[in-house]
């Protein structure tokens, strides 16, 4: 297992032993395909982030493997051993398979990827990798994006094989590339958003000359597909350190080409803390968002914390006294939140729950001093839906003030905003407010059939269980039939 590092023999023992446990845990899988790959007459070795994974005690159960086996020969060796398989990457010569086994005491499932030997590079006007095998381990290592991802352990035998000092980068926390920054992001574009997503990921250092790279070739983003753009983003969204990941968009000019509303804000002033940079207020409330969390990492909320303000640059206004103001920005912004997200092909869903955080993260304002009547409580809960939660999430997260007086004033205005929900969703069931007839009900009394006036009914009576809260039929009945009699 790994060689020595003669400077810091006493860190390298620690990753070592890391590394030892983390590939015993996993053998009874590895070390049987493995022996499969070898009677075949092919070599086969954990690589990438499994082996980093493995040095930094974090390995989980995805396992990524290399092998100088074609995938058609990869496909005859798994489909007898794995529980299920799949040829989705296969065109690019990756064979993906599941495989469920005993580990110790536990039943556990792998999730496993095979990739040949391989080059890759894009034509400068493709969107799409040209895939080419190669021959050697060394080969395939070199081609990898980065030191920490270049390191591999052929197996059975676990031998560690490192030819461009990975373990060195891991244990210094900087990320490198094999080759120079420049051939490895002509291969790979791309390439520039995952050393961002890595340095949030695992909280390290982008090495000066890749960051020189990445604003050089920061155009080059352009030929790879939304959808790879998509994804990336959302790794480094979810990461533990997005803050540091999305600065460096920034600060290299990927971001102007692939969420050009982010740099945007670097111009602006908040109109309640103008000392502050509504970039820099964006990615604070995007922390505190992130400590809210109680479920695991939200994209949702994280995407509506990121974006919430960005509709303020179109927005801004001078006004006669000195003051700036952004009035409407979040419906504006919600707008923009539509438009972005579509372009990189977000699905519907998520599209519409983001914006509607983004339309809805200053409805609370309105609440000042706790002046708010049940009706507007109940409208509140009503135009949040299934999202009540997240809004909660984001509009805390949205004080950003370093005045604590002001600060535990909104805090406790909230509180007795949460409070009164609680209270009327405990005595109403805010969470399904409905009209008090249904639409049967409608047409029986009005003696109608159905035809767009049973809306038109239905959205009156909406209107005043929202602004009255709960009816007894009598009162709904006679409130309809006297809305009726007006509109005739």
């Amino acid at each position: 297992m790994p060689n020595a590092n003669e400077d810091n023999p006493s860190a390298l023992s620690q990753v070592q032993r890391r590394a030892v446990s983390e590939l015993l845990r996993v053998s009874p899988v590895a070390d049987e395909l493995a022996r499969r790959f070898q009677e075949a007459g092919f070599s086969l070795a954990l690589v990438g982030g499994s082996v980093r994974d493995a040095l930094l005690g974090r390995l989980g159960n995805d396992l990524d493997f290399t092998t100088d086996a074609r995938p058609e020969d990869v496909l005859k060796i798994v489909r007898p051993w794995a529980d299920a398989v799949w040829e989705v990457g296969i065109a690019f010569g990756t064979v993906g398979c599941q495989k469920d086994a005993r580990v110790g005491d536990a039943d556990q499932s792998f999730q496993i990827e095979v990739t040949t030997y391989r080059s890759e590079a894009y034509d400068r006007t493709s969107r799409k990798p040209e895939v080419s095998y190669g021959d050697s381990i060394e080969e395939d290592l070199v081609r990898r994006d980065f030191t920490v991802n270049a390191m591999a352990v052929a197996l059975p035998e676990k031998e560690f094989i490192d030819p461009h000092g990975g373990l060195d980068d891991l244990a210094e926390r900087v990320l490198r590339t094999p080759g120079t920054p420049e051939e490895s992001f002509s291969d790979d574009p791309l390439r520039m958003m995952r050393a961002a997503r890595f340095a949030a990921q695992l909280d390290f250092e982008v090495a000066p000359e890749v960051v020189s790279a990445m604003k050089a070739m920061a155009e080059r983003i352009e030929i790879v597909s939304a959808e790879r753009v998509r994804d990336e983003l959302n790794k480094l969204i979810l990461s533990r350190h997005p803050r540091q990941g999305l600065a460096l968009l920034v600060d290299t000019g990927l971001a102007e080409r692939v969420l050009p509303e982010l740099p945007a804000l670097r111009l602006e002033r908040d109109e309640h803390h103008r000392h502050k940079d509504v970039y820099d207020h964006s990615l604070i409330v995007l922390e505190q968002a992130i400590a809210l969390e109680t479920d695991g990492p939200d994209l949702t909320l994280r995407l509506a914390a990121l974006l919430h303000d960005i509709g303020k640059p179109k927005t801004r206004r001078f006004e006669g006294d000195g003051r700036v103001s952004f009035h409407h920005h979040e419906v504006v912004g919600a707008k923009m939140v539509k438009k972005r997200m579509t372009a990189l092909k977000y699905s519907n869903e998520l599209v519409k729950d983001v914006s509607r955080l983004v339309e809805l993260h200053l409805r609370f304002h309105g609440y000042g001093t706790g002046e708010w009547t049940d009706s507007a409580v109940r409208r509140y809960v009503r135009d949040a839906g299934p999202l009540l939660e997240r809004l909660h999430k984001l509009t805390r997260s949205d004080c950003t003030t370093r005045n604590k007086r002001k600060a535990n004033a909104l805090s406790r205005a909230y509180d007795g905003l949460e409070e009164r929900i609680a209270r009327l969703q405990e005595q109403e069931e805010l969470d399904s407010i409905r009209p008090d007839l249904d639409g049967n009900e409608i047409m029986e009394i009005l003696d109608v059939r159905p035809g767009p006036v049973i809306g038109q009914a239905y959205k009156f009576l909406l209107e005043l269980r929202l602004e009255n809260g709960p009816m007894e039929r009598e009162a709904a009945v006679a409130a309809l039939k006297e809305w009726w009699a007006a509109q005739s």
